[in-house]
């Protein structure tokens, strides 16, 4: 994400929650010095664009706070955008529509104890395929992609997507929470999930022209193009202006 940011900047900016892990940080403290320099770059976009902060599930604590400024950033429950294009996005977390979140919150968190166990195997396993010069494994990814998926189903996840949609009178939703990184359409309704920046490294960027796309970004490979609303944007064509140089030290 440092690498990102250091290489692109934007108009406005929606971090749309669990920007910091506050169930990892109850458990045990973990925070290397990249975790600060994020913070600080952040900090220093907002000072020269619009950014919005929306709160997730993991960092609730600072819900308390929605409709104030911490400093330069805009704390908010929700958001609505407009896009270049003239189309209206409601821009959210997304734990509103998750069942097991809302309706049985000890299995969300049971589900989460599971994930890190299996991300603590997979990154033994992919220390031993390394030396067997094999390709990684993404077996905690993929687990949390079909958990994730069997709670969309069982939460009725489009129909309540579709229904905030509607209520709000928007065109479509963004959102992250469930970590699958995609942009489809749901009964005339847009649908994007940004993904995260621990498994997938992924961000939803917004064109000029107003066409959503879904990037997945690696600093040795540069930006990576993946699924989005419109046609596909130019070979190496920046979605978003070049960075300004960063703060000094």
């Amino acid at each position: 994400m440092l690498d990102f940011l250091d290489t692109h900047a934007a108009d406005r900016y929606y971090l749309v929650g669990d920007i910091v892990d506050g169930w990892a940080l109850r458990r045990s403290w973990y925070w290397p010095p990249s975790h600060s320099e994020l913070l600080k770059l952040l900090l220093d976009r907002a000072t020269r664009s619009e950014m919005i902060y929306i709160p997730g599930n993991h960092d609730a604590a600072a819900r308390p706070f929605c409709g104030r400024r911490l400093g330069p950033v805009h704390v908010q429950r929700y958001a609505k955008h407009r896009t270049a294009d003239d189309r209206t996005l409601v821009v959210l977390h997304g734990d509103e529509f998750d069942g097991v979140v809302g309706r049985a919150p000890w299995l969300s968190r049971l589900g989460g104890w599971l994930y890190r166990r299996l991300r603590a195997l997979n990154r033994q396993a992919n220390r031993l395929r390394g030396w067997l010069n094999k390709p990684r494994w993404r077996l905690a990814a993929a687990a949390k992609v079909a958990t994730k998926r069997v709670v969309q189903s069982t939460a009725d996840f489009d129909a309540a997507v579709v229904r905030r949609v509607r209520r709000e009178g928007a065109d479509g939703i963004v959102c992250g929470h469930i970590h699958l990184p995609e942009v489809r359409q749901i009964e005339g309704v847009t649908y994007a999930n940004s993904g995260d920046w621990v498994e997938h490294c992924t961000v939803l960027v917004e064109h000029p022209d107003g066409r959503l796309e879904l990037l997945r970004w690696a600093p040795a490979a540069g930006r990576v193009r993946s699924t989005g609303d419109g046609a596909p944007s130019a070979t190496g064509a920046p979605p978003f202006s070049p960075a300004p140089s960063p703060p000094s030290p």
